[in-house]
């Protein structure tokens, strides 16, 4: 992580982030789809407003981050159908939803001791193991060993993705409206490994422009 991104975003921004996150979650699955698109567009004004500090390195990795996310909800979701929104479609708040959780997992990872993340990765090992031996979840196994992998693959990236495994199980608890036959853990793992992808190939590509 850069010393740009581990002083971004500030305290302020993180609190206005997760209070816009907690509402629009709540507003939705209270909701139809002009409700929806009235919430996604309060998301979008929020992102705005706390990307309005940004420049070079921060604002493209985000906006790379924003490209991938999306593109990544189309063929899953829309395409592939591995999972669904409650209406059908992808709502309106979710692409800058990504960004605001990579935005919190920033955060969140700078104050996130090291023992800390081993502690989170160790509790979703057990939990996997203990899941796939009980036959009660088959794929949280194989969605940790992507975890696994990003962070032995890129260890300074180590507090990021336990933190955004956090962040994302946490959400999904509290009441992502998706529909899916998975526990809500697993869920979580899979926001988790697609957020650590997006969080590496946005840095990635920052670095490239940057360097051009």
């Amino acid at each position: 992580m850069s010393a740009a991104a581990r002083a971004f975003p500030r305290s302020e921004d993180a609190f206005l982030i997760l209070a816009t996150l907690a509402a629009g979650l709540y507003v939705d699955v209270l909701t139809d789809i002009p409700g929806q698109t009235a919430v996604g567009i309060a998301v979008w004004l929020v992102l705005f407003y706390v990307l309005r500090g940004t420049t070079g390195v921060e604002r493209r990795a985000l906006m790379a981050c924003l490209v991938i996310a999306t593109t990544g909800e189309m063929i899953l979701s829309l395409g592939w159908g591995l999972y669904t929104y409650r209406l059908g479609n992808v709502p309106m708040f979710v692409p800058p939803g990504h960004v605001m959780m990579l935005l919190l997992g920033f955060a969140l990872a700078r104050v996130m001791p090291d023992r800390v993340a081993y502690a989170i990765f160790g509790c979703a090992a057990l939990y996997s193991l203990a899941a796939a031996v009980m036959g009660v979840d088959t794929l949280g196994a194989a969605l940790f060993l992507v975890l696994a992998v990003s962070a032995i693959a890129m260890p300074r990236q180590r507090a990021l993705y336990a933190s955004t495994f956090v962040l994302s199980l946490a959400l999904e608890l509290y009441g992502t409206p998706l529909v899916t036959t998975n526990p809500p853990g697993v869920v979580g793992a899979f926001y988790c490994a697609l957020d650590a992808a997006v969080a590496a190939f946005s840095m990635l590509i920052a670095r490239r422009w940057s360097a051009r």
